[in-house]
């Protein structure tokens, strides 16, 4: 995959989608580092990065998302919990890829 690089609000899934089908066909466990985003092929990895405080956390695209306007991407309770999201809703991010190999996976 050609490398990807994107910035802007990023947010979190709530606990009604625990257990849902994603758009990989997998469930939703909200305990997993994934994600949903617009345009990245499912399975591949990005590496989330917090641009008020520089925490990052590397996730795999498994769904679709956001639909809320002006939201880039959507990330899992831990990732989000990673990143200190839940405290704030919302969050200023940078988002680019990373190989399986970066990734650890």
């Amino acid at each position: 995959m050609s490398s990807f690089w994107q910035s802007g609000l990023a947010s979190y899934y709530g606990n009604k989608f625990q257990g849902h089908r994603t758009a990989s066909g997998e469930r939703y466990n909200s305990h997993a580092l994934t994600a949903a985003h617009r345009t990245l092929p499912l399975g591949s990895y990005v590496r989330v990065t917090a641009v008020s405080s520089a925490r990052s956390v590397i996730v795999r695209i498994n769904d679709r998302g956001p639909y809320t306007h002006g939201r880039v991407i959507d990330l899992s309770y831990a990732a989000a919990a990673a990143l200190d999201l839940p405290r704030t809703g919302t969050l200023l991010v940078k988002i680019e890829t990373v190989t399986k190999q970066e990734a650890g996976a």
